[in-house]
């Protein structure tokens, strides 16, 4: 793994234990010699990810729209930054420069980034892990959730699986090391059609 794309929120959060984590994971990333790609904020969650593995030696990529660098919130000491038209294509862009996916606490942008390249892997258009640090159980009751979908029939097993959810980043990266994608077709009742 070359790079790990870190979805993030904007928002440092409610529990210190957020930042710290964001911080760890910056500084493991820089520490096993791979590059940090995230939305290129100075704020945050973003901001403490960023500034923990450029602290530590680390490569570290920004992307961001244009609306939001002229906010001035674009991180000024990154590797490299690069600025683009739409969130459509900070996304693209994002992941092709990726080979990997890490979310950490974060909110609503969090959210529909992380299941956009989940969705992308499911439909075979990549074959990177996803993965969600469970920083205080702030993923537990998506887990949860995301389990019950399969039980009501809406995820297949294979699909839920492909989401490897950790607390420690040590062991989201072993396990990202590790991953192959799923064989399964996407369609729970294709012979129903």
């Amino acid at each position: 793994m070359k790079r790990l794309c870190v979805f993030c929120g904007s928002s440092p959060g409610a529990n210190g234990a957020y930042r710290e984590a964001a911080e760890g994971l910056g500084r493991l990333l820089a520490r096993e010699g791979i590059g940090l790609v995230y939305g290129g904020a100075s704020v945050g969650l973003m901001g403490a990810v960023a500034d923990a593995a450029l602290a530590a030696g680390g490569e570290v990529t920004g992307v961001i729209p244009r609306a939001l660098e002229e906010k001035e919130i674009a991180h000024p000491g990154l590797t490299a930054l690069h600025v683009v038209g739409s969130m459509h294509e900070r996304k693209a862009l994002m992941a092709e420069l990726s080979h990997g996916f890490i979310a950490l606490p974060g909110g609503m942008g969090t959210f529909e980034e992380f299941f956009e390249v989940l969705t992308w892997g499911q439909l075979g258009m990549h074959h990177k892990p996803c993965g969600l640090l469970n920083v205080a159980g702030y993923y537990d009751r998506l887990a949860a959730f995301l389990d019950h979908t399969v039980a009501e029939r809406f995820v297949k097993g294979e699909h839920r699986e492909m989401i490897i959810v950790e607390a420690d980043p040590a062991r989201l990266l072993e396990r990202f090391r590790s991953y192959r994608s799923p064989a399964a077709k996407k369609w729970l009742d294709r012979e129903s059609l």
